[in-house]
């Protein structure tokens, strides 16, 4: 075997180290640096937002705005079965119990169609995933929660640069909330962002995510906040990241286009999909094998590792796993369960060249026949 090719990297192309370098040489590296604000700054400027919030990981800007949201005990926050479970697990850490909806089968998003019948008087609010950068169907969900009186929360950890009838995702619902681990499109290695229009949510994410530090006392916590900064190094990262954040998205759209021309006449594969009101970046490239093929996702997968090639399955769908069983009440997803027990992503990383993508849907093609002919 010779290379093997990474299913994702971080691509490193811009300004990194230098700014990095500085924030040695002023000593500045934890949450204190001028780094931290000129990121937040330059994020907020490019989705077009008043504020935005920086923090340690995804994880930790899901839940500090869901406590600014003033989720607690008792509530019910509606979410999509199909997702990590970052975006289950903020709920929970707010004491609130998550419901879980199935999915679109073309896009991997929540299924509008299914969430009135979800809501209760428990219910608070809506948290919509843009699952491997497609846009989730907004409007619907914006007329369910004005008609229900619920706050929305856009989990963009995966869909950075994405865009429904135009806009930004993460600037649609009350609060957008992304994702800088290293695989994802732009990186901190790791870190999140809270984006919002609103003063007070943007002021109270602070407050949570700042160990509940009063900012104008310094050593008063008049709320039990959190340890969730962002530091200076990983704000130079990030700054240097979204200064290249066009050609980023670019690179992983002509990647998913390769992959599109090199894939389109298998018949045994499901590409996806792009809706009329989308412009999806295309953060990691999954194919779904159709129901006539005999040759099982995990077997395909293994065959790829034989070939050197790091394929692998998507997330388990939150009703799958033994801790959440308890919040389903006995619900069926039949589309969750069918993407990920047939779905495989495939290598999607600013480092492929063309003759790797080709190398690696030549050996899918292969793997495919083969199976075909038993």
């Amino acid at each position: 075997m010779g290379k093997f090719i990474q299913n994702a990297r971080p691509s490193l192309i811009g300004r990194e180290k230098k700014y990095v370098l500085d924030c040695l040489e002023a000593n500045w590296i934890s949450s204190v640096g001028k780094y931290v604000g000129r990121f937040e700054k330059k994020f907020a400027r490019f989705h077009e937002t008043k504020f935005a919030v920086s923090c340690n990981s995804g994880t930790a800007a899901l839940h500090a705005s869901l406590l600014a949201l003033g989720v607690k005990k008792g509530d019910e926050i509606i979410a999509p079965s199909l997702t990590y479970a970052a975006t289950t697990n903020a709920i929970i850490y707010c004491g609130a119990r998550p419901v879980l909806v199935d999915v679109d089968i073309e896009t991997w998003c929540i299924d509008s169609s299914l969430i009135e019948k979800s809501v209760t008087s428990k219910t608070k609010g809506i948290i919509v995933v843009h699952f491997f950068g497609h846009p989730v169907d907004m409007d619907p969900i914006l007329k369910i929660a004005k008609k229900f009186n619920l706050f929305v929360v856009e989990d963009n950890a995966q869909g950075i640069g994405a865009l429904y009838k135009g806009r930004k995702t993460g600037t649609i619902g009350d609060v957008g909330v992304f994702s800088f681990f290293g695989s994802k499109l732009i990186t901190t290695g790791e870190g999140g962002m809270v984006i919002t229009d609103n003063k007070e949510l943007a002021e109270k994410v602070s407050l949570y995510k700042n160990q509940g530090t009063d900012p104008s006392r310094k050593y008063w916590f008049p709320v039990i906040g959190y340890n969730y900064r962002m530091t200076n190094i990983e704000a130079a990262i990030g700054l240097a990241q979204l200064e290249k954040i066009k050609t980023h998205i670019n690179a992983r759209r002509t990647i998913a286009k390769r992959y599109m021309e090199e894939l389109k006449n298998v018949n045994s594969l499901i590409l996806p999909s792009e809706r009329d009101y989308a412009f999806n970046v295309y953060w990691m490239f999954n194919v779904r094998l159709r129901d006539d093929v005999k040759r099982g996702r995990d077997e395909v997968i293994k065959k790829f590792i034989k070939y050197g090639i790091d394929a692998r399955y998507i997330p388990y769908p939150i009703h799958m796993l033994p801790n959440y069983k308890k919040f389903t009440s006995n619900r069926k997803y039949p589309v969750s369960e069918k993407i990920f027990l047939r779905s495989i992503t495939l290598p999607t990383h600013e480092g492929l060249k063309i003759k790797d993508i080709k190398y690696i849907c030549n050996k899918l093609k292969y793997i495919l026949n083969e199976a075909n002919k038993k």
